[in-house]
């Protein structure tokens, strides 16, 4: 008799339903896995043999055949122990078919037979639901993790032995029904807060220009000016993210193995900060089974890139891509996987080698020729891409130890939201979220500028001679500032401010 089993394999971000054909043939002991495996489940034959033996069952002296369909899609993972083991009792007899249609089964095996944690159960609940099955069994461990789902049965099994007695309706498996709380976002660690930042009021408002429209910033100044602080704060001023954004982030973050047990969703802006010896792969993604990045890692959230000039250049020239398109595409010889990639990119660096160029109290060490080697470590392509630049001065310590109240991050956030919702009401059905997103003809649709407006921008960019991208980039920022200022016309006064963001790079090449 043959068993089919349903069960899931992850490719990129999302889930694809295998079934798991088993047939145990008269003849020479044998066990066989077809159909593309890789070799974590090749190995999978020990583990499942030990398994079925320590649970007490006889293991088949045949031939074993396991066929994983369609045999075109390579599988790899651990998730493929339990859905065999429970074909293989199926065919033995143990088990009927009958009790086993409309559940798909994913989990590892230990060698005892307990049932171990897999990466990757949230893109296979989604898939367990979209394939109308309606049940799906699990790791305990995983079983919060499955239960975001919505519109299906979420069961989790510590022992082989409880799913051999769940199916012969001897007993129960553990229910997970998905919490509330789970699917409310959260606000940001109140570890850092913009209050605890002294000064540096144009800063500030350039990062409240930026979390409002989902720009990208690069903020030059010499150590020790409130860079990476005034970096970290930028989470806690960013909008709640919604249910459809944390279960996309979720998704990643399971995939890539960072989901801890204890959580089922993940609710707040991711925030991560690599360090600038990373190489390419470990940024974009990559390895024999591409797995995400750090700019797929940092999906919906801040990627945040501190001593800027200091990463290779062909690491942060393959920035370009995600920024452009926010997706990157890992391809290998037989295929291509696609990750999501939009993020807001912060990047922070010195305006020289020592730090002190332009500084009004330290004096400068570098020559003209290591100033242009340290910027010129930054491709022009690439500062294209990044929506704002500003300056970041010192701060005195006069000004460090006054008291003054500053603006909590709460009274920004709220800000920031009410322009995001002018946004999300303005993009309605058209797969954006902010203004950074917007393309050239919704650039066109919705960044109308009155003459004297116009005049300014051309003269900047005739100028400065800024790219056509550059002028792009101004115009969504001045949208930005308008949409903070609950205006529905972009003034003359919106795109000086967004001008003022872009004129660094011109002073940093030159």
């Amino acid at each position: 008799m043959i068993a089919r089993i349903p069960t899931a394999t992850v490719y990129g971000i999302d889930g694809i339903k295998i079934d798991v054909e088993v047939d145990i043939a008269y003849g020479l002991p044998a066990f066989n896995i077809v159909g593309l495996p890789e070799a974590s489940v090749k190995e999978s034959k020990e583990r499942v043999r030990s398994a079925i033996k320590n649970a007490g069952f006889e293991f088949p002296g045949d031939r074993i055949t396991i066929n994983l369909a369609p045999a075109d899609v390579r599988k790899e993972g651990s998730s493929f122990d339990l859905p065999i083991a429970v074909g293989i009792l199926a065919a033995m007899g143990a088990l009927k078919m009958e009790v086993l249609e409309g559940h798909l089964i994913a989990g590892e095996l230990s060698l005892d037979g307990s049932v171990k944690p897999v990466r990757g159960i949230l893109p296979v609940a989604l898939l367990t639901r979209q394939e109308g099955l309606g049940t799906i069994i699990v790791p305990v461990a995983n079983g919060r993790e499955a239960s975001v789902v919505q519109g299906i049965t979420v069961l989790g099994a510590d022992h082989l032995l409880e799913i051999f007695h769940y199916f012969k309706g001897e007993g129960e498996l553990v229910a997970y029904h998905g919490d509330g709380r789970d699917m409310e976002g959260t606000a940001a660690p109140d570890d850092v807060d913009f209050s605890d930042i002294r000064d540096q009021g144009q800063a500030k408002r350039a990062l409240e220009v930026a979390a409002a429209g989902a720009h990208n910033i690069v903020m030059v100044g010499p150590p020790g000016s409130g860079k990476t602080m005034l970096s970290r704060c930028l989470p806690t001023i960013l909008p709640r993210p919604g249910y459809a954004e944390a279960v996309e982030t979720t998704k990643i973050h399971s995939i890539a193995g960072l989901l801890g047990p204890d959580r089922a969703l993940i609710t707040t802006r991711p925030f991560r900060s690599p360090h600038h010896s990373i190489s390419d792969a470990g940024l974009i993604g990559g390895g024999h089974v591409p797995r995400p990045g750090e700019v797929s890692l940092a999906h919906n959230g801040v990627l945040f890139l501190d001593e800027f000039p200091e990463f290779r250049r062909h690491v942060l020239d393959a920035l370009r891509q995600p920024l452009e398109d926010g997706n990157v595409t890992i391809s290998r010889v037989n295929h291509a996987i696609t990750f999501p990639a939009r993020f807001m990119l912060v990047a922070a660096m010195n305006p020289c080698p020592c730090g002190h160029f332009g500084d009004p109290k330290r004096s400068c060490t570098c020559t003209a020729s290591q100033i242009y080697r340290y910027r010129s470590r930054i491709s022009g392509p690439l500062l294209d891409r990044i929506d704002i630049h500003i300056e970041v001065p010192p701060v005195s310590i006069g000004e460090l130890s006054r008291e003054r109240a500053e603006e909590p991050s709460a009274a920004i956030r709220q800000r920031v939201a009410r322009a995001r919702d002018v946004q999300q009401n303005r993009f309605n059905g058209k797969h954006i979220h902010a203004n950074a997103q917007m393309s050239p003809r919704l650039i066109r649709k919705h960044c109308p500028l009155d003459t004297p407006a116009r005049e300014m921008l051309e003269a900047a960019v005739d100028k400065w001679a800024l790219s056509p991208r550059a002028y792009h980039r101004i115009l969504k920022v001045a949208r930005t500032i308008a949409d903070l200022d609950a205006g529905t016309d972009i003034a003359e006064a919106h795109v000086a401010e967004a001008i003022r963001y872009r004129a660094l790079d011109k002073r940093l090449m030159t």
